[in-house]
């Protein structure tokens, strides 16, 4: 019998159905609870478009164990090509949960829950100081993927610096391109109260490079952009220059340039570079949840007009986070941050966000 079932196997491969199929129904009569010559009957009447035997046959390798994802998996292909997602659905999830490392089971699941177009996020940022009051933030955001080429995003953001409150809206468009990259093109503006700009423009172009699917690089991105701030009392423009590099196994490194040039009321021009670097990677996976991290150093001086740095000062930024994916659609973030600057003073700043995809 197990010499005919593999006979019977290798005429359905072959594209020999009605032989696979008669094979298999003298095999299943002398073998009724082998779960494999049902799954295989099943997929055999699937490909014949017979879908009510199919689904007959895939349920009772189900019935007989219920415990392989595998045979979950086979129904579930099942029920899709009957027009049952919801069923079917079940059935992905099953094999999924049975079989944590059942990438086809996975992708079928994504499959039927279909792409999400946008992704609405909520957080908040706080900053502790050893010189003054500490200041708050509150944000939302939603980014909608229209298309292939076009995206969106808003924002609100609300804050409470020294306890003196203010807030803004920001809004951007983002066109790609195949072999092109993306740009994208906002701004911002609202209600500043002396603390935040009055309004706000940037663009930022990006393109990546595939290098090597097995080597030690993966492949490169690279983003340039400009942004200027208008202050009630000072102008302020920043070069922004980032490059992402992919690492194996998810790793992530990335390495930042920032030069601000500001201006402030009745003093010259004045240039002032920062940089940052930032470390990405994997921690454990359990299915779609997924947990990884981050670690960043960034080094450099400042000189806006915010109520916490005023003047120029240098500092020095150690920080980390945390990010948590809940779900395929869902995940929460965290990270804090010590910066210590000049004149001995320091900045404590920790945030979180929560975001959800649909």
């Amino acid at each position: 019998m197990d010499i005919r079932a593999w006979h019977a196997r290798v005429l359905a491969w072959a594209g020999r159905l009605p032989e696979a199929e008669k094979e298999f129904d003298v095999i299943i009569q002398t073998v009724p609870n082998d779960p494999d010559n049902w799954m295989t009957l099943g997929n055999v009447y699937l490909q014949e478009g017979r879908t009510a035997e199919a689904l007959r046959a895939t349920t009772r390798a189900v019935e007989i164990d219920p415990s392989r994802a595998d045979l979950h998996e086979a129904r579930g292909q099942v029920l899709r090509a009957m027009g049952d997602l919801r069923e079917a659905r079940l059935e992905f999830q099953r094999a999924a949960d049975l079989d944590p490392n059942d990438t086809d089971a996975r992708a079928e699941l994504a499959s039927l829950r279909g792409d999400a177009k946008h992704e609405l996020r909520i957080g908040n940022d706080d900053d502790l100081f050893n010189f003054t009051s500490g200041n708050q933030g509150e944000w939302i955001s939603l980014v909608s993927r229209w298309s292939p080429h076009w995206t969106t995003s808003a924002a609100g953001n609300f804050y409470q610096i020294a306890g003196t409150p203010a807030g803004k809206f920001v809004g951007s468009v983002t066109g790609s391109m195949p072999h092109w990259g993306a740009l994208t093109v906002g701004g911002a503006t609202g209600h500043d109260n002396t603390v935040i700009p009055e309004s706000e423009a940037f663009f930022e172009g990006d393109h990546g490079w595939r290098i090597s699917e097995s080597g030690v690089v993966r492949g490169v991105e690279v983003t340039y952009g400009q942004h200027w701030y208008w202050y009630s009392t000072a102008r302020i423009l920043t070069l922004n220059e980032n490059t992402l590099v992919y690492l194996p196994k998810d790793w992530l490194w990335s390495l930042g340039l920032i030069g601000a040039r500001s201006h402030f009321t009745g003093t010259g021009v004045d240039w002032k570079p920062s940089g940052l670097s930032k470390l990405a990677f994997p921690i454990r996976s359990w299915g779609d949840r997924r947990l990884s991290g981050n670690v960043f150093f960034a080094v450099g001086t400042e000189d806006f007009a915010l109520v916490n740095e005023i003047g120029s000062f240098s500092s020095q930024t150690y920080g980390g986070g945390l990010r948590f994916q809940i779900t395929a659609r869902q995940d929460v973030t965290g990270y804090a941050a010590f910066q210590q600057r000049t004149q001995d003073r320091t900045d404590t700043s920790f945030g979180w966000s929560y975001g959800i995809r649909f």
